[in-house]
């Protein structure tokens, strides 16, 4: 099939790679401009634009999708069929209209639960047994159209770094298999009933916040780990959690104020409950044991975090 892939980040990639495999053209690749990142805040191309640059594929970077002439140039690729995977540009139904059988998405939700921008995230902060991925038949509205293919996977103790790059395999491998017989996957409608939406993650939600119990930090730090990372302030500095253990109720038995650290190993008083840090990460320097970091970074029984 004549193909326009939509995608940005490096969740995308497996699902482009997957289309040129299945030896799909590929007709133009959509994606997000490139924007200041890192410390030096140069201009950087997404995931899918340097996967796609490699391979001599045709890439466009509209900032919208709105003006006339890009629509033009999107209809005038006289598509089969579009892909999209966590593109973040909202797709006006004229963009949906022009490829011959419309618009497939590739979402990370067992939609109708978590539709839109954060749904590994808001599952796994919800505490969810299961997530996966549905390919959806994009219509308007936010991740409202109906879906033609979908598989759950269990949530367990992963990260959200961990999901994203299973669901990325997953979502690829499940397309493919839908644009080899569009008939054998038929769009069926989402139920009315079990509808979450997930919002953008806000960067203030990653402070931890020690009122709440041991087993909602615990779902937090996987939730935000690699990005943004939950974190807490030990005096002035910023420590990033990135791994932690609910600890059995007898530790925090008398209950100390939530956000007392209850011992030499950083395990520290929630609201029940108590978690002990595994991998943390200090500013400017990589991810470490807590052990480690508590070799020349001392945090004593006693004190309190912010």
């Amino acid at each position: 099939m004549r193909i326009i892939f939509m995608g940005t980040p490096a969740f995308a990639v497996p699902t482009l790679a997957a289309l040129i495999h299945a030896g799909h053209e590929v007709a133009c690749v959509y994606t997000q401009p490139p924007r200041p990142a890192k410390r030096g805040q140069r201009d950087q191309q997404s995931a899918v634009h340097n996967f796609a640059a490699e391979r001599s594929l045709m890439v466009r970077t509209p900032a919208s999708l709105k003006d006339s002439d890009v629509r033009a140039a999107f209809a005038a690729l006289d598509a089969d069929i579009a892909v999209v995977a966590a593109y973040g540009l909202l797709l006006p139904q004229i963009i949906l209209d022009a490829p011959r059988h419309g618009c497939l998405n590739v979402h990370a939700s067992l939609l109708p639960r978590w539709r839109g921008a954060a749904p590994i995230q808001r599952a796994i902060l919800a505490g969810d047994r299961e997530t996966g991925v549905a390919i959806m038949q994009m219509a308007a509205g936010m991740d409202t159209g109906p879906v033609r293919h979908v598989e759950a996977t269990a949530i367990g103790h992963k990260t959200t770094g961990i999901l994203t790059d299973e669901l990325a395999q997953i979502g690829a491998r499940l397309v493919v298999q839908v644009l080899n017989d569009l008939n054998a996957y038929p769009p069926l409608p989402q139920s009315a009933e079990g509808v979450l939406h997930a919002p953008k993650i806000d960067k203030s939600e990653a402070e931890i916040d020690w009122h709440l119990s041991a087993v909602q930090i615990e779902r937090s730090v996987r939730a935000f780990a690699p990005a943004p990372g939950a974190w807490f302030a030990v005096g002035d500095e910023r420590i990033k959690l990135l791994s932690a253990d609910v600890m059995p109720p007898e530790l925090s038995d008398p209950p100390a104020a939530p956000g007392t650290v209850l011992d030499d190993q950083l395990t520290i008083a929630c609201n029940p409950g108590a978690i002990r840090a595994t991998i943390v990460q200090r500013a400017g320097r990589g991810p470490m044991r807590a052990e480690d970091l508590l070799r020349g970074f001392t945090v004593p029984a006693g004190t309190r975090l912010a």
